[in-house]
């Protein structure tokens, strides 16, 4: 297919203004588009109708009316739109959605102290991968002379339903795609088109009477098949603001970012062959390193992931629960992080200062902080955790 670089300073054609009539469309065409999708280097991809997500809607004010979502706004803060993906272009009549794979064996980490974990979609910037393959795709529509825009890792359309739609896979227990022989280990993203592109069939259940996702979650988050409570998902109570939840701080461990348990059970991923790490790839940081640097390191480490409001005390808050799940209470740098943290302006950070040096037994540290007046630290004292297990 031809590429981007062949446009005119590298950059893809505008959207036409008017569809040509004679615009290509049709199963030869749609076969086409699949083997540009191939070349621009996406692993898998499919075609869905653009008609209103009628299903995904129902499940949103489902989760919604249980409460389930917990502060969660992403397609869940106007589902009027996000699941209509038919009003994101004008005259659209189909979604080409595209995958990309993060099945990577471990990189190296070769780091002097408590590691925090990346879940594996995180190692590298796989999003701006999915969104340049796309982008290549797209610009082969509009060339043709059909509208195409690309929706990649934000709010405008519910991904997994249009990838379900689409005929990429079947829904797992865990409320991921799983893309047959290939797994779940994918980001999902779509361009929507005027082009007429018929459907591929939807790809029938491929789980059976396996569940081995449901009991691998660390916090119990699947509450039933494809059901996930937010209130306990480790992955969105990483990103979302406020006081870490307590009661699952301990099930955290050493994660900073996602979660990869319920996916790493899975025995469709088991049977995918893990590639070789791209270059590039982290696996896991520095957790004293951060802790000891400033927020503006901080924002260039956690550059492609969703911070709330870019505000790097939330990352500080997850590093310091990172540090009392793993770090040796007897390494000086660890009291002197501690130390810094329990005199932070923030008093949610005071507080997760204090949670992680009382589970490390080092009371001796929060002492001076028992007559802080501020609510969250003062709820601290009230439920200190006991000294980690293995200390």
């Amino acid at each position: 297919m031809p590429s981007a670089e062949r446009l005119p300073g590298n950059r893809a054609p505008k959207n036409p203004k008017t569809v040509a009539p004679s615009a290509p469309g049709g199963s030869a065409y749609r076969d086409e588009v699949l083997k540009w999708c191939a070349e621009a280097g996406l692993d898998a991809a499919g075609v869905a109708p653009a008609i209103p997500l009628e299903r995904a809607r129902a499940q949103i004010e489902s989760r919604i009316e249980h409460d389930l979502v917990n502060g969660m706004k992403f397609t869940f803060w106007r589902p009027e739109r996000s699941v209509r993906p038919d009003l994101l272009v004008e005259g659209a009549r189909s979604i080409v959605v595209g995958a990309r794979s993060y099945a990577h064996s471990d990189p190296p980490v070769e780091i002097d102290g408590p590691v925090a974990r990346l879940a594996r979609y995180a190692w590298i910037d796989h999003y701006g991968d999915l969104k340049r393959s796309l982008t290549e795709v797209a610009a082969q529509l509009r060339r043709d002379g059909h509208r195409a825009t690309v929706f990649a890792d934000d709010n405008s359309v519910v991904d997994r339903e249009v990838a379900h739609l689409a005929g990429l896979g079947w829904y797992g227990k865990n409320a991921n795609i799983l893309v047959p022989t290939k797994g779940s280990m994918h980001v999902l993203g779509c361009l929507v088109t005027t082009a007429d592109l018929p459907a591929l069939p939807v790809v029938e259940d491929g789980c059976g009477a396996c569940s081995r996702c449901i009991p691998a979650c660390p916090t119990g988050a699947i509450v039933g098949p494809g059901v996930i409570d937010a209130n306990r998902c480790l992955s969105w109570l990483l990103q979302k603001p406020g006081v870490f939840a307590p009661d699952h701080r301990v099930a955290l461990g050493d994660r900073i970012y996602g979660c990869d348990d319920c996916q790493t059970a899975c025995p469709v991923n088991k049977r995918e062959t893990l590639r070789e790490p791209p270059p590039g790839a982290r696996a896991g940081i520095d957790v004293l390193a951060l802790l000891s640097a400033d927020d503006r390191a901080l924002a260039e480490v956690s550059d492609t992931w969703w911070v709330h409001d870019r505000d790097m005390t939330w990352v500080r808050r997850n590093l310091l629960l990172v540090l009392g799940n793993t770090a040796d209470p007897a390494d000086r740098r660890v009291a002197s992080v501690l130390t810094a943290h329990l005199a932070h302006e923030k008093s949610v950070v005071r507080a997760h200062a204090v949670w992680a040096a009382a589970r490390l037994g080092l009371d001796e540290l929060i002492e001076p902080l028992r007559s802080d007046t501020a609510p969250d630290v003062s709820a601290e004292f009230a439920r200190l955790p006991a000294l980690r297990h293995d200390l």
